[in-house]
């Protein structure tokens, strides 16, 4: 990878880790996706929408299918919010967050080589086992069988297993659309993130419109929440489809999950979560293998 592809990919993992101990904080429900999407759109207006119609040339005899794919961008993108907003409601973001992070690189780099025509090397094998030894351990490694007899614990754990193989998936789904976009389609980065963000809105809307109440609430108790992940979380995601452009999407997937590392440290520290040190000894196992994945 060259040297602007990692620093904007380093850059993107530390806002990225970031915009996620917001989104645990928050608590947020599918009410916050609604809100952070809106705040989005309103923030990044101007950039957004002079990228569209910059790039309006581009869209000439394809427009159809470039509305398809980010079409498909977006509902991605909410069923994947909303999993993660769902995942940090139900297990600590130590496990969430990084066991997503593991899994995602891995499914969209064979989705990379399956859909973008990228290849494969051999060393992924051990990338893959990598991860494999860091999500036991971010898990909780050997404590996770000493906790067996512990239910609430061992339920808590589980959940976020469950819900971070989710969320892995559908990280891995947008990922290979949007470069998808911005490769083969050569879309500005900016303008899939923007016009994405504003697909997301009607599939959210009519849960607030049968819930006013709750959504006026959400946004009254939220909304600052909303408004600092609504400015930098764009931000972060732009500069991976940047550096997707300049490097293979199989090469930068995996590298951007530095970010878990950033995750753990900043989890166990701001939000009190327990066995830091074994989650980042976990997270580095991770880290080893999303690299192997990428120097393959």
């Amino acid at each position: 990878m060259p040297l602007s592809a990692i620093a904007l990919v380093l850059l993107a993992a530390l806002l990225h880790a970031g915009w996620n101990i917001v989104a645990k904080r928050s608590g947020g429900g599918v009410h916050f996706a609604l809100l952070c999407s809106l705040l989005i759109v309103a923030l990044w207006a101007p950039l957004g929408l002079v990228m569209a119609w910059w790039q309006a040339p581009i869209w000439s005899g394809q427009a159809l299918w470039v509305w398809v794919v980010l079409l498909a961008s977006g509902v991605a993108h909410v069923a994947y919010f909303n999993a993660l907003l769902a995942g940090y409601r139900a297990a600590d973001l130590t496990v969430v967050y990084p066991v997503a992070r593991g899994t995602g690189p891995l499914v969209a780099s064979v989705g990379a080589v399956l859909v973008l025509g990228e290849h494969a090397s051999l060393a992924s094998a051990l990338g893959a086992l990598a991860v494999a030894v860091g999500v036991f351990l971010i898990a909780g490694g050997p404590k996770l069988f000493a906790a067996a007899g512990d239910r609430a614990r061992r339920n808590r754990v589980l959940a976020g297993l469950a819900w971070g193989g989710s969320i892995g998936v559908l990280i891995a789904t947008y990922t290979v659309i949007d470069g998808y976009a911005v490769t083969v389609l050569a879309l500005s980065p900016i303008v899939v993130d923007y016009l994405g963000n504003a697909l997301r809105i009607p599939f959210m809307l009519p849960a607030a419109l049968a819930d006013r109440a709750g959504f006026r609430c959400e946004c009254q108790a939220k909304w600052k929440a909303a408004l600092l992940l609504a400015a930098i979380s764009p931000l972060g995601y732009v500069l991976v489809l940047y550096a997707v452009q300049m490097a293979p999407l199989s090469h930068v997937a995996p590298a951007r999950e530095v970010s878990m590392l950033f995750a753990a440290l900043l989890g166990g520290r701001l939000l009190g979560e327990v066995d830091s040190g074994l989650r980042i000894a976990g997270a580095g196992f991770i880290v080893a293998g999303v690299v192997s994945l990428a120097m393959s």
